[in-house]
């Protein structure tokens, strides 16, 4: 079992900037085997804690991407209906009683895992994210508390498969919705916000090695205050990165006013967002200090 320290340095060694709360809830999480519920704002790196968990301990990442109306088949297993028809039509000439028939249309050789039970049948423990938890109905989160509680699926054509490893479990939610008390009560919990500009910056400087210093200040100084407006989404760290790594692809060492416009839509994915923040444009800059001072103004 590796230790804080060990964690800290593996999370490090993938380029993850971190900071204490978020290490010591990944090392627990691993150390108790219990799951780690992860909240905040969209492009804070919910997500990412997962990969590079995944890295870290060297095993596969299994990721269950939640949405409305996801149900136990879409997450657990389903048959594979055209190859069970077609071994049947080959199979037809063959005396061969129901019975037998049966139990070989239901073998493990027809059945599609689903995320669920790829982590449950895995031959290491792997890394299950359930991510965006709070987009699903409340019936699978209820579906979902039965799973992480037993880690066991039934399967009435076959039996009951128990975990041969049991994951390390990632749930992120964006607080769409409100989660049940009993998912809550069952993980440990983190809450991610948006990164200070010291934070920032040094993500950039990690992740866009090859962006000017004075670019990669002027855009987090820029992404800081634009957060402030009210946006109907809000851009993450992950537009950050975007944003950097495009002026740095277009050689560009400075931002001005035109460079900004021209750029908006690599940050701000509604129009209504990019009107306000055009309009808003030279308070912005103005409120802005590592950027105050652009000849553009």
């Amino acid at each position: 079992m590796v230790s804080l320290e060990q964690v800290q340095n593996l999370l490090a060694a993938q380029g993850y900037i971190t900071e204490k709360p978020i290490v010591l809830s990944m090392f627990l999480s691993m150390r108790l085997g219990k799951p780690l519920l992860v909240e905040g704002p969209a492009g804070v790196g919910k997500t990412e804690i997962a990969k590079v968990m995944a890295k870290a301990l060297d095993t596969d990442l299994i990721r269950l991407q939640c949405y409305e109306g996801l149900d136990a088949n879409h997450a657990l297993y389903e048959w594979n209906y055209q190859q069970q028809l077609l071994y049947l039509k080959l199979e037809e000439g063959l005396s061969m009683d129901l019975a037998e028939r049966e139990k070989n249309i239901f073998s493990e050789k027809f059945l599609l895992k689903r995320p669920l039970l790829q982590a449950i049948t895995h031959h290491k423990a792997p890394v299950l994210l359930i991510d965006e938890i709070d987009r699903a109905d409340e019936e699978f989160e209820s579906f979902l508390l039965e799973v992480l509680s037993d880690w066991q699926i039934t399967i009435p054509e076959i039996g009951t498969i128990h975990a041969t490893h049991r994951p390390h479990v990632i749930v992120t939610s964006n607080r769409v919705r409100e989660l049940s008390e009993a998912l809550r009560r069952r993980c440990l919990y983190l809450y991610i916000d948006y990164p200070d500009f010291e934070k920032e910056l040094q993500i950039v400087r990690s992740k866009v090695p090859e962006i000017d210093e004075k670019l990669g200040q002027q855009i987090c100084a820029f992404m800081r205050e634009l957060r402030q407006l009210r946006l109907d989404k809000v851009p993450g760290v992950a537009e950050t990165l975007d944003w950097a790594a495009a002026l740095a692809n277009l050689h560009i060492d400075h931002l001005d006013k035109e460079t900004v416009e021209s750029t908006l839509g690599i940050i701000l994915k509604d129009w209504q967002d990019i009107r306000h923040t055009q309009m808003s444009l030279t308070e912005l800059f103005e409120k802005t200090g590592a950027i105050s001072k652009f000849d553009a103004l």
